[in-house]
């Protein structure tokens, strides 16, 4: 295990390769903690709660377009979520540390079952306003909040290390497979009516919530803090341990700009609508693009994970992923905005599997909630806060032009990054930082 000195609130630094190799011997030494179930479970509850709030992401994006008819109101859509997910990102990590991130995990999924079913008794009634959908959406964006890190913590007390890159790689596949079914079955479910679209998501968040209590995996005792003070010095250790990783810091907060710039997720039904005149079905086709894409590429790295180059990839996907964003807003096919949105996905896809593989493995398992909430609050949040960000600014230049600058702005980031992170830049191998 990397040597993580708490200690006057410092992380002492340590090259991944040594905290690698520390944590693989430790794992042994303890006798085999692993049970095969553990795994193929952990995936099936990914899969479902992913689906369930991509499906309820189509739903609200829809309820709300169709009764405000501003992009400004799907900005709003990201903020309401944002703002929750800032604000407990943070202290949830701390609290898988503390206790169990499967605890957490469980949590996390009920409130967003308490979410969904808020959504079905406002969508009830037509004539229900629109404002109470965004009190939901934060009541939504709170069980994310836990649920995010709960999940990216875990995985890595499922399976021995060595095989760690590869269950990165399965969750990932799994996690496309659930954003290629949820939007579809969002966009489908929603012409039966607004409440069987959030019913289905309910019941969807529910089973993944008791689904993640018959996980067991290796455990680590919890850790004894008794006073405010020192669980706010243990959140500070994770974000100073990622500070104290350039290679982390670079690829994190380059996602974090790139989706951020990039987001035309957000601004989807307005494309639908208005420009592609697809309808809620052909939403939920443009939300599943992406990830068809991203899955091909997914279950590729299964079986040929990176393995040279690392950095320079990652570079190279992030400048694909903007390109992609500029020829689709540029589009007004259906088919060509299809297929830059696959290709967009798939460029996205070789980015996080690289920045995921990097971050667990050369994070200390004392400090894996943490640096995965850090990890959420750059990456998972950026989506929400984008969406803000490109609802603000199709109102005030007007959709097709806010996707275009959001693409040429991931495109110059990550020409920006590879002269701010050289260390990123000559990333060669997942398990070294050495060239």
């Amino acid at each position: 295990m990397s040597i993580v000195l708490i200690f006057f609130g410092r992380v002492e630094r340590r090259p991944l390769e040594a905290g690698s190799r520390t944590m693989a011997t430790s794992a042994r030494e303890g006798g085999d903690p692993y049970r095969e179930r553990d795994l193929p479970i952990y995936l099936a509850v990914r899969l479902l709660a992913e689906a369930a709030a991509l499906a309820q992401s189509v739903a609200v994006g829809w309820t709300v377009y169709q009764r405000s008819n501003t992009p400004l109101s799907l900005g709003l859509v990201g903020l309401a979520q944002f703002v929750p997910m800032a604000l407990l990102m943070l202290p949830a990590g701390e609290l898988c540390d503390r206790l169990q991130p499967r605890r957490v995990l469980a949590a996390g999924l009920a409130l967003q079952a308490l979410g969904a079913a808020g959504f079905l008794v406002l969508t009830w009634d037509a004539a229900t306003p629109l404002w109470p959908v965004y009190p939901m959406l934060v009541l939504s964006g709170a069980g994310r909040a836990f649920a995010e890190p709960a999940g990216q913590a875990l995985l890595p007390f499922l399976v021995p290390l060595e095989r760690l890159p590869r269950a990165v790689a399965w969750n990932s596949s799994l996690w496309q497979l659930a954003v290629i079914a949820g939007p579809a079955l969002g966009g489908l479910a929603y012409t039966l009516g607004p409440p069987s679209a959030y019913g289905i998501c309910c019941v969807g968040f529910l089973a993944a919530a008791l689904g993640i209590e018959t996980v067991a995996g290796r455990r680590t005792a919890p850790a004894d803090i008794s006073t405010l003070a020192s669980r706010i010095a243990r959140v500070a250790e994770g974000v100073q341990f990622v500070r104290s990783q350039p290679i982390l810091l670079g690829s994190i907060s380059l996602d974090l700009v790139a989706v951020l710039l990039g987001g035309a997720t957000a601004l989807l039904p307005v494309f639908a609508r208005d420009i592609l005149r697809a309808g809620p079905v052909g939403l939920g086709l443009l939300r599943s693009a992406p990830a068809v894409g991203a899955c091909v590429i997914a279950l590729y790295q299964v079986r040929y994970p990176p393995e040279r180059a690392v950095g320079l990839k990652l570079f190279a996907a992030v400048a694909a992923f903007g390109l992609a964003t500029v020829i689709f807003a540029l589009s007004t096919s259906l088919a060509l905005s299809l297929a830059m949105l696959i290709a967009l996905g798939a460029a996205d896809m070789v980015s996080v599997n690289i920045r995921s593989s990097l971050m667990q493995l050369a994070t200390p398992d004392a400090l894996r909630g943490r640096v995965s909430a850090v990890n959420m609050l750059f990456v998972g949040t950026s989506s929400e806060l984008g969406a803000f960000e490109s609802g603000l600014l199709a109102s005030l230049i007007g959709t097709v032009p806010a996707v275009v600058a959001g693409g040429l702005g991931a495109c110059i980031a990550a020409g920006l990054w590879m002269r701010l992170f050289p260390a990123l830049r000559g990333a060669d191998r997942l398990l070294s930082t050495r060239t």
